[in-house]
């Protein structure tokens, strides 16, 4: 028999791929996984106590030092990054930078920065994400191997007071090289974007960039509160390894065009921020796939802030901000349709996506730290016939209902460079025509820098690993647990 195994996700910093087949995992009867998880945390705590030894000292957030963060350039949120003069140096453009004629060169929080003036400037960054990975397989052994996740190159510019552009790449010797990839290739189009930005209430971007539906898919994986987080079933744009005939995007990108915006309704505290448009969407040869109308996909989504705006570019998000922006409320709901969106030339059908999500966070008084909830609710419907599974041209995404929830609280005590975030998650998949899946997972993270320098250690049981994307009546794989070792950097 064979299993599917969940790929490894992503965003600005999002990673996809097919399902790719392997040896069945079983669950052993002599649970072997208690003395492991043992282990695990031992040696985790073991170098936790290296960083103590180190710096025996222990640092406090002051709680006033809580405030909002202006977006993702400054996503660090936890300790006082002012105090360092390493910071210092990388983080002052306008104090350090050299002049060739009239441009300004020089570094701003570590990302390399050219200015002429205010409204002309270039920014290149990067990012990199790893895990090492033990998960246990039929021998009731525990294969292990080294992922790479993601590795980003990030370029933003401005040519004129309302025009912006955005180009990003991945890369195709990560784990989302999909069949088909040209293995010379070293990286591809991520995203590029045109921006038209006029104000905060509309505003147009155009090219290609990520579908406004989920927080998850707009936080990608360099924003997410946790280092594996796409756990329920993926969007067609992610679900899709390419564009073009047969896809539908990649990497929850697709072609199109999306405006946005964010305003203040009166009759209720808060803000209110929405994104639509329309995209390419799921694309069909002549003759091969169900879209031979060329059909379009249309999505959007809509966010109330109850308490603290969330102040992200764009329409991006983060799936949590370390206390830095206050207290969060946020409630969203976002759908993506296309005629012709999923199956195959036999059997075909229209795709409706529903989702809503919420974020809570709140900034405990007395300085006692941060706690963290994500929720998330999503219902696919794509009718196609379960016969469609065994067509080469079948698009099979999801039809179903699934559902996860995340809670994690921040130490607000410094221990070495960083501060400990244990945290827990539940995942439930309910496909209409396959079997069922779940998952738990516990872990820690270790932020040493915000989004920009965290390490994890987590542990999972369930049957998303041995099942994955593969939601065909016949899909099988056993409960197992898998061991990881995160980390993620990017300037």
């Amino acid at each position: 028999m064979k299993f599917y195994f969940a790929r490894m996700h992503c965003r600005p910093g999002i990673i996809t791929g097919r399902p790719e087949s392997g040896p069945l995992y079983r669950y052993p009867n002599d649970k072997p996984w208690k003395f492991l998880l043992c282990l695990f945390f031992a040696i985790t705590m073991a170098l936790a106590g290296t960083i103590i030894a180190a710096d025996a000292r222990a640092d406090f957030l002051d709680g006033g030092e809580l405030e909002a963060s202006p977006g993702h350039d400054e996503t660090g949120g936890v300790g006082n990054r002012e105090e360092l003069d390493w910071w210092l140096r990388g983080n002052n453009f306008q104090a350090n930078h050299a002049k060739i004629g009239d441009v300004k060169v020089g570094f701003d929080k570590f990302k390399f920065r050219m200015e002429y003036d205010e409204y002309r400037w270039l920014t290149i960054g990067a990012g990199y994400r790893g895990s090492g990975v033990w998960a246990q397989n039929e021998q009731n052994n525990y294969r292990d191997r080294y992922s790479n996740d993601n590795a980003r190159i990030y370029v933003n510019g401005q040519i004129h007071r309302f025009i912006k552009f955005e180009f990003n790449t991945e890369c195709f010797w990560c784990n989302n090289t999909a069949k088909g990839d040209d293995p010379k290739i070293l990286f591809t189009v991520l995203d590029a974007v045109g921006k038209f930005e006029y104000n905060r209430y509309f505003n147009v971007w155009g090219g290609r960039m990520l579908v406004p539906t989920e927080r998850g898919e707009l936080s990608g994986p360099y924003f997410q509160a946790t280092h594996d987080p796409f756990k329920t079933p993926f969007f067609p744009s992610d679900f899709s390894t390419n564009f073009g005939a047969g896809g539908a995007g990649r990497y929850g990108r697709d072609d199109g065009g999306t405006f946005w915006g964010s305003f203040e309704p009166g009759f209720l505290p808060g803000t209110l921020s929405y994104a639509g448009g329309v995209f390419r969407g799921l694309s069909s040869k002549n003759d091969l796939g169900p879209n031979q109308g060329d059909d379009v996909k249309w999505a959007g989504r809509v966010t109330y802030n109850f308490l603290n705006p969330e102040n992200n570019p764009g329409y991006y998000t983060s799936s949590t901000y370390y206390g830095t922006a206050g207290d969060i409320l946020a409630v969203a709901f976002g759908f993506a349709y296309q005629k012709n969106g999923a199956g195959s030339l036999a059997s075909r059908s229209d795709f409706l996506g529903l989702v809503t999500d919420v974020l809570f966070e709140k900034v405990l008084p007395e300085n006692l730290g941060v706690f963290t909830v994500n929720g998330e609710y999503k219902h696919f419907y794509a009718d196609y016939d379960s016969r469609a599974f065994a067509d080469p041209d079948c698009f099979c995404i999801f039809d179903g209902q699934s559902w996860t929830v995340t809670g994690l609280y921040l130490f607000p005590t410094k221990i070495g460079i960083g501060q400990f975030q244990p945290y827990g998650r539940y995942t439930s998949v309910q496909p209409d025509n396959s079997s069922n899946r779940e998952e738990v997972e516990g872990g820690v993270n270790y932020i040493i820098d915000g989004f920009n320098a965290r390490i994890s250690a987590y542990y999972q049981y369930g049957d998303l690993f041995t099942k994955g994307l593969n939601y065909a009546p016949d899909a099988f794989g056993e409960k197992v647990n898998v061991f990881k070792l995160s980390f993620q950097i990017q300037i």
